[in-house]
């Protein structure tokens, strides 16, 4: 009885463990001249006859990250990569354990999202030290989370150009209100510190306070991270009493979660006097703004899905033993709700929004990766 009770725990560990998605195939690449370009080219990570990459997201399984999943995935199969999926919700005890048993296993290389400051450098350590390539993404693997102390080397951190996006979201707040209201009285939707991306935005943010263009009069945001959308809501549905009319003339959305949690709250309590400015966007967020134009006015974002393409390109890179940058930013488009229109989604969206999405020329070109996935795409 003992020895099936291990057999039983065992199984729903394995089943627990692989709760993602799984893509390719369980060894090779399904084409002979692909496998033989990536053994060429990628050597000893190709000795089992595969290579495996893990992608590790540390946020809420929404459409926001299934389109940078999607880009891990599509460009790592155009390779011939295996792609594992694990999304971990925002819960740092969860997104830790996962990467531990991520490089107990086989895999060759790792993508990180959004760990946070605190544990990142000490949960991929042991994936450097193992000969695993890593590349992450709002994730900087500073050591003692210190962000003026050492990265850990070999690396490559990737980010969206923050800093413009705070400028791009906080412009439009000052332009949505004529000269004479500076400064503009504003509630800042925020979570941290420690969540690099929302620190580097809080600079900028900070600059327009001390530039007189804005001024804050409420903090709102979650108690856990987990729960961004409903803390935020819950917090500024405690909040908003104290707030009449003409009180408060925007809310700065640092990330998108925390705006939709201020919308659903200011939508309870029929408030339209107050404009929403945000940062990042994706389907829900689309839709969102369309239902609600005279409230959620702007955002400023980074197409997820080119960055998944992105981190995959970098870390196929660095399986070929080519130089990769320490860090790495992907430039930010601005969009106003009057540029949407009900037939714009997160495929399309670059029709109404020029510059986004570009793909050419974001580490595409190599020649070797143009073989390979010549060689697949014939298989």
């Amino acid at each position: 009885m003992k020895k099936i009770g291990l057999i039983i725990m065992a199984v729903l560990f394995a089943a627990v463990f692989t709760v993602c998605s799984r893509s390719g195939k369980t060894s090779g690449s399904g084409s002979k001249e692909a496998d033989a370009l990536l053994a060429e080219y990628m050597g000893s990570y190709m000795d089992d006859g595969v290579i495996k990459v893990a992608v590790v997201r540390n946020l809420a399984a929404g459409d926001h990250t299934q389109q940078f999943l999607e880009g891990c995935v599509s460009e790592g199969n155009s390779m011939g990569f295996v792609v594992d999926t694990f999304v971990t919700d925002g819960d740092n005890t969860k997104a830790q354990e996962t990467l531990a048993q991520v490089i107990q296993k086989d895999y060759d290389g790792i993508i990180l999202s959004h760990g946070e400051a605190g544990y990142t450098y000490d949960s991929l350590k042991p994936a450097v030290d193992k000969g695993m390539k890593v590349v992450t993404f709002d994730s900087v693997p500073y050591l003692n989370g210190d962000p003026n102390g050492q990265i850990l080397t070999g690396v490559t951190s990737t980010a969206q150009e923050d800093a413009k996006l705070a400028e791009l979201s906080l412009s439009s707040i000052v332009e949505n209100f004529d000269a004479d209201k500076q400064p503009i009285k504003v509630i800042r939707a925020w979570m941290g510190p420690g969540v690099p991306p929302l620190d580097r935005r809080q600079a900028v943010y900070d600059r327009f306070v001390k530039e007189g263009k804005i001024k804050e009069i409420a903090l709102v945001g979650p108690v856990d991270s987990a729960n961004a959308r409903g803390g935020t809501q819950d917090s500024l549905q405690a909040m908003l009493p104290r707030f009449s009319e003409g009180t408060v003339d925007a809310i700065w959305g640092s990330y998108d979660e925390l705006a939709k949690g201020c919308l659903q709250a200011l939508d309870d309590a029929g408030r339209k006097d107050i404009k929403i400015m945000s940062i990042d966007i994706s389907n829900d967020d689309i839709n969102l703004m369309l239902s609600h134009p005279d409230v959620w006015v702007s955002t400023a974002a980074v197409d997820p899905k080119l960055i998944g393409i992105a981190d995959m390109r970098l870390l196929a890179a660095k399986f070929a033993g080519e130089s990769t940058p320490d860090t790495y930013n992907l430039d930010a488009q601005g969009v106003k709700t009057s540029q949407l229109n009900s037939s714009i989604n997160m495929v399309n969206i670059a029709t109404v929004v020029p510059g986004w999405g570009q793909e050419k020329g974001v580490f595409d070109n190599y020649e070797w990766m143009k073989a390979i996935k010549a060689a697949i795409a014939k298989k």
